[in-house]
């Protein structure tokens, strides 16, 4: 009778037994990695004796006199912001741009993919090479047009570090903006456009009253998706400049994997992941309430 009733259960259709692998998923990779990186935060790994100590709130003290870790939260936002706003404006021109059913628009939307799918890290690598003061293709051109100095290498240099590591991040996940504005754009109605038209609206004037706020959450959404991911940027930092020269790329992840491997300050660490956690929900949320999106 139970093994009857326990198999009606399973192919009712109760939603409890297609929950149980969601839900255990989230509490084996979501909870219990965050209840345990809490606890760590309020402990130290002390090498000599090979064992975490407790050490209370001394983790949470030592992060707000860390200037370090001042120095690389101010990065991580400058980092976040420009790429944010060059990746918005060119995604939303070149979006602009490829909507046409014309002959090889099609291929060139396809094309947009291919950059996607290369890691991070290979992207990283690619530049860096790319950027490199002898042998670099872009170093040569902006050296060609005078507006580098081969003294000066673009990595090397804490002025323009900063610059040669955003051009590999906007070079790679511009296209990925590109692809969700075109698709707000194909599924625009094209009714307004139509009566814009022929009460002779310009074209700035149809894209400023007319596409702008009907995309308005498409863009919002895609600008939530694209911070999340800026804000925790590591692969470019680490392959092209490794935070470096000095601390002039230093990202608050780099700062984090910094400290709990090189250095093995696990509890450190931890704190500084769950600082960057709590800046990235408490942003998170306040540009949902602002741009008034529903998931």
């Amino acid at each position: 009778m139970r093994v009857a009733q326990a198999r009606r259960f399973v192919i009712s259709d109760h939603p409890l037994p297609w929950l149980l692998p969601l839900v255990a998923i989230l509490l084996v990779f979501t909870v219990y990695p965050l209840v345990y990186n809490i606890w760590l935060s309020f402990h130290e790994f002390v090498p000599r004796r090979r064992a975490l100590e407790f050490v209370g709130t001394e983790n949470w003290v030592q992060l707000w006199n860390d200037t370090r870790f001042w120095q690389s939260l101010v990065i991580t936002f400058t980092y976040f912001a420009i790429a944010l706003i060059f990746e918005l404006v060119l995604g939303m021109a070149i979006a602009l741009l490829l909507d046409s059913d014309g002959f090889g628009f099609g291929f060139l939307r396809g094309v947009l993919t291919m950059t996607l799918v290369i890691p991070p890290a290979i992207v990283g690598m690619m530049y860096l090479l790319m950027e490199d003061p002898q042998f670099g293709v872009i170093s040569y051109l902006l050296q060609s047009i005078g507006l580098l100095n081969s003294n000066n290498p673009i990595l090397a240099t804490a002025s323009t570090a900063l610059a040669g590591v955003l051009v590999a991040e906007i070079w790679q996940w511009t296209p990925f903006m590109v692809l969700i504005f075109l698709a707000g754009l194909r599924a625009l109605p094209p009714e307004p456009y139509e009566a814009a038209m022929i009460d002779g609206a310009s074209s700035f004037q149809i894209f400023r009253r007319i596409t702008l706020p009907m995309m308005s959450k498409v863009i919002a959404i895609a600008v939530l998706v694209r911070g999340i991911d800026l804000f925790r940027v590591f692969d470019y930092v680490f392959v092209m400049t490794s935070g470096g020269p000095g601390a002039s790329t230093y990202s608050l992840s780099l700062y984090a994997w910094q400290q709990t491997f090189s250095f093995v300050k696990w509890g450190y660490g931890a704190t500084l992941s769950l600082v960057t956690l709590v800046i990235i929900l408490v942003i998170a949320n306040l540009f949902i309430r602002i741009a008034k999106v529903r998931w």
